[in-house]
């Protein structure tokens, strides 16, 4: 990439090893149902330390399997977050539930477990957990509770893949957490996810769940349960193979060049860089906070102008369009939340950028503030004249 190139939000590693996996695929025809998604899903329950792992076609089918086999309907309330991807809050909807959204810590940017439990009512069925931008939440704390209020909870861990809680990892606290692999995530896959559960029956449950209702002992065409088409192929398995064979090695990458952004960010005025506490990130993306007196749009305007890819993220779930407009959220709601949410700006970040990419991005963050406030220095001191 030369000096002057674009440079994306996000890009995939995609190697000789992926090409070689799926080539091998193709030649043996077996695209489906076949032992390279055993296989991938042998690996993770390995890596993670659980009993079983389910792969599954996307992140929410993967959610949206645990919520169903809760056996959530109309009625029920589930409490999550609102600073997160809307499928967060999807797939509850897709049981017949309700999503009651809870405030979150403005650090951790996670939800604040005190709120979570002041959420709770007799209709609250069960907690569903997001570790947002590769921070764990408090999951102990949150366990406690669902516990003690006899909650199921379900983990969205699809931000945080290979994370942990003190040392722990995520789908290893007696409860299912689900990964996403979308192509901007740690691991790709192109589209997909898996589940990680130590549980035996709810393992022969998702199995189940994923691949249409098919009978516990896999009988051919006859299905047990209603279920859904929620397969991984092969095919995106194979690319998960060679990825998790360098998996630390891209967790390694994306945070050396995490603490390049940091060391950078830290010495920018009106850029508060990412939240680094007592827990481990698995470093998904680079969003730090830009101080209220900025214009978001405006810098990212500027970015844009430069070659340089930059997203607001993540807008709040319940001020979308269509949680206004069929659920009646309004602005207001959850003050942190919508603050924060007004404030975090996607910068680019992969594997393989440079430190000269990295200098790039920074360097123009920190011409847009400064251009950007001096434009409104003059455009207050034009109105007083």
């Amino acid at each position: 990439m030369s000096a002057d190139e674009p440079i994306p939000l996000a890009r995939p590693v995609i190697g000789d090893r992926e090409r070689e996996l799926v080539d091998a695929v193709l030649r043996s025809r077996q695209l489906s149902l076949g032992p390279t998604v055993t296989r991938f899903e042998e690996m993770w329950a390995e890596r993670i330390g659980t009993r079983h792992a389910v792969a599954c076609s996307s992140g929410t089918a993967g959610l949206h399997c645990c919520l169903h086999a809760l056996g959530l309907g109309p009625g029920d309330e589930v409490i999550t977050s609102s600073f997160s991807f809307v499928a967060s809050a999807n797939v509850i909807l897709y049981t017949g539930a309700t999503p009651v959204f809870a405030e979150v810590d403005p650090l951790t940017f996670n939800m604040d477990p005190a709120a979570v439990e002041a959420a709770i009512t007799p209709r609250t069925k069960a907690i569903l957990i997001v570790d947002i931008f590769g921070y764990p939440a408090e999951v102990p704390a949150l366990v406690d509770i669902a516990r003690r209020h006899g909650l199921g909870i379900v983990e969205d861990a699809c931000q945080s893949i290979d994370g942990d809680y003190d040392g722990r990892k995520l789908g290893t606290f007696g409860h299912p957490a689900v990964y996403g692999f979308y192509a901007n995530k740690q691991l790709t896959t192109a589209e997909g996810g898996v589940i990680l559960t130590d549980d035996d029956d709810l393992y022969r449950l998702l199995k189940s769940l994923t691949n249409q209702g098919r009978s516990d002992d896999g009988a051919w065409l006859v299905h047990s349960r209603l279920g859904f088409n929620y397969r991984l192929s092969d095919v995106h398995a194979a690319i998960g193979v060679a990825q998790i064979e360098r998996l630390d090695w891209m967790q390694d990458a994306r945070a050396r060049i995490a603490g390049l952004y940091q060391q950078r960010m830290a010495g920018i005025d009106g850029v508060t860089p990412m939240y680094e506490g007592p827990q481990r990130r698995s470093w998904f993306v680079y969003a730090p906070r830009l101080a209220p007196d900025l214009d978001r749009d405006a810098i990212i305007g500027r970015l844009e102008a430069e070659g340089i890819s930059a997203k607001p993220y993540l807008p709040c779930i319940h001020l979308q369009p269509y949680y206004r407009d069929e659920h009646g959220h309004r602005p207001g709601e959850l003050a942190v939340t919508e603050a924060i949410s007004a404030s975090t700006i996607a910068l680019p970040f992969f594997c393989e950028m440079t430190d000269a990419q990295v200098d790039r991005v920074c360097d123009a963050v920190q011409r847009a503030i400064q251009a950007e406030r001096a434009g409104a220095t003059g455009a207050v001191g034009a109105r007083a004249t």
